[in-house]
């Protein structure tokens, strides 16, 4: 499986999905930091994947997604942004409703 398909398969698998540096319980950047709070006020499970363990894979998802830095954030497959748009949504009510829909299709 080439990197692209992994790439493809953790978005086909998981509904809510955060490419961070570092874990949720240790981010090493504070956008990540900041990033995982938003999504743990959402209230609903997230996959993430530490791209620090991946050069690899940091470097494809770049080009995959056409967004230079990191977090990146993808619900239901599709790229919502870094940091500052996740905390936007978040401050609007619109990133707890896309989690909460995201998870909730993919249950059913």
């Amino acid at each position: 499986m080439d990197i692209n398909d992994t790439i493809k398969s953790q978005l086909e698998e998981n509904p809510v999905i955060l490419y961070m540096k570092g874990t949720p319980q240790a981010p090493q950047c504070g956008f990540s930091s900041r990033t995982v709070q938003a999504l743990m006020a959402c209230g609903e499970r997230f996959a993430f994947v530490n791209i620090l363990d991946n050069q690899e894979l940091r470097d494809a998802l770049k080009v995959y997604s056409s967004w230079p830095t990191y977090p990146q954030l993808y619900i239901g497959g599709e790229l919502v942004g870094g940091c500052d748009i996740v905390m936007e949504m978040s401050e609007n009510g619109e990133l707890a409703k896309a989690v909460k829909d995201a998870v909730k299709q993919a249950e059913a």
